[in-house]
């Protein structure tokens, strides 16, 4: 039993040191492309085309104000720009919006509002709905939390005109509250890696560069091409990325362009956030991992990092295991091998992207990483909630697309909605407890080994469990 228990741990330690070494390539590929430039094209305003803004909104009370006046402050030929407010809410942000679209209808913006009574394909068949009444020839996106900047469209719309093979501009989030509490300012952190990072090298490099979901302008020609949107994942921009790029879409990547967005500021609503994301990836992968393994147009290294890419969630199982496996091993008082120490010099990869994603945005870096350690403990506590999305990806059949709530910078001191008990509490607090006794079994045999790692899953599982509990039973 502990030599099969053995080889198990050994392969969770191995496949976990796989993405720590897609973190190095990374590392190498940014280092390679970091000097690349795409300087924005000078256009004259008769070349300018028409724009359609589509806002996706569902109960969204507290920010659709701030959202269409964002949209109708654009600076853009106001004959050429069309803004749709694509709305399936069941609260009063219809009437919020329709009283908004309505008053600057009046002061003469081509605004619409879309209501649905149904969420048919939730987002993914909203916007494939809207796409009948889209006049535009190229198509922005904004989710309910973006505030994009006034310039936005002038800084993203004259590459396309310059380069007709051009289909997607995808840009850089922001962070509207990235200051509010340590849980926005480590989730900036994740992000950052994400976009400075990967989104540089997989763009710049060519490896099946993906849509974020909002922040990015797309030629309508291309999602047509592509089949439109499909609502048959819960990652309908992962979806429609990956068929574009399959069908030889070229996009791009522009580090230095921001569109500032709203972080979640409830531990709930992020494991929600961060559990569809994981599904969703899942899905994608299944759907078409197969497609993109065959695809010739794209090198096996580009290939290769997008299924690595699509199925990164699957680090959340494999810690789980190897936790799990961990501590009878530890009860067993058996010895592991030093070759184990090449694990964890590959596990460097990832943490030296977040360092340098720091880095690469901000000139008071070093003053932003001190939320590093709230970073590392939230990431191994959304392990249960991210585990559970893709055992439902695999084995599910009905899955409802859950939205993150914004609540609003003016909002931000409160959990503007009740957050609901999820019994995935309990396993936190099961795996919270598991890995503190295995921590005791570690010290009364003298291996020191798994402590950083046992240390890690107590703070981690501890700490989301104690975040979520204090959402649902609030004090006073």
């Amino acid at each position: 039993m502990i030599q099969l228990l053995t080889v198990l741990y050994l392969l969770a330690a191995a496949g976990l040191s796989l993405y720590g070494f897609l973190g190095l390539l990374t590392l190498w590929l940014y280092w390679q492309h970091r000097h690349d430039e795409f300087p924005l094209p000078e256009v004259t305003r008769a070349e300018l085309p028409p724009v359609t803004v589509q806002l996706p909104i569902y109960n969204e009370r507290y920010v659709v104000e701030r959202l269409i006046a964002t949209a109708v402050s654009l600076h853009y030929p106001a004959d050429r720009l069309q803004i749709q407010v694509i709305d399936d809410s069941t609260d009063d942000t219809t009437q919020k919006a329709g009283e908004l679209v309505r008053h600057y209808q009046g002061k003469g913006a081509n605004i619409s509002l879309l209501h649905r009574d149904n969420r048919r394909g939730y987002k993914a068949g909203a916007l494939a709905e809207a796409m009948p009444q889209v006049t535009g020839d190229f198509i922005a996106i904004f989710d309910a939390d973006f505030q994009p900047k006034p310039d936005f469209l002038q800084q993203t719309i004259p590459h396309f005109i310059h380069e007709p093979e051009l289909d997607m501009v995808q840009t850089r989030w922001g962070h509207l509250n990235n200051s509010d509490s340590p849980l926005t300012a480590a989730q900036a952190i994740a992000l950052d890696k994400h976009f400075a990072m990967e989104q540089t090298v997989r763009h710049r490099a060519d490896l099946f560069p993906k849509f974020n979901g909002s922040g990015g302008v797309w030629r309508r020609s291309c999602i047509e091409k592509a089949g439109g949107w499909l609502s048959d994942t819960v990652c309908e921009d992962l979806c429609l990325s990956t068929r574009a790029t399959l069908n030889g879409s070229r996009f791009r990547f522009l580090n230095d362009v921001v569109a500032p967005a709203e972080l979640p500021v409830s531990i709930i609503a992020y494991k929600s956030q961060q559990a569809r994301w994981a599904k969703g990836s899942m899905q994608c992968l299944w759907k078409y991992g197969r497609s993109i393994l065959s695809d010739r147009q794209h090198t096996l290294l580009g290939r290769l990092y997008a299924l690595f890419s699509m199925s990164a969630y699957v680090t959340h199982l494999l810690l789980i295991a190897l936790l799990l496996l961990l501590v009878p091993l530890i009860v067993a008082d058996h010895a592991f091998s030093a070759n184990m120490l090449i694990f964890s010099l590959a596990g460097a990869g990832q943490p030296l992207l977040f360092i340098l994603g720091q880095q690469a945005l901000y000139p008071d870096w070093r003053r932003r990483l001190r939320y590093f350690p709230t970073l590392l403990l939230i990431a191994v506590g959304v392990a249960p909630s991210n585990s559970r999305a893709i055992l439902q990806a695999v084995v599910g059949r009905q899955h409802p697309f859950i939205r993150t709530p914004k609540v609003g910078t003016k909002h931000s001191a409160n959990i503007a909605y009740q957050q609901r008990f999820d019994g995935i509490v309990l396993g936190e607090l099961f795996l919270s407890l598991y890995a503190a006794l295995g921590l005791v079994f570690a010290l009364i045999q003298g291996n020191f080994g798994p402590l950083f790692f046992l240390i890690s899953c107590i703070l981690g599982f501890g700490y989301v469990a104690f975040l979520s509990l204090r959402e649902v039973f609030p004090r006073g």
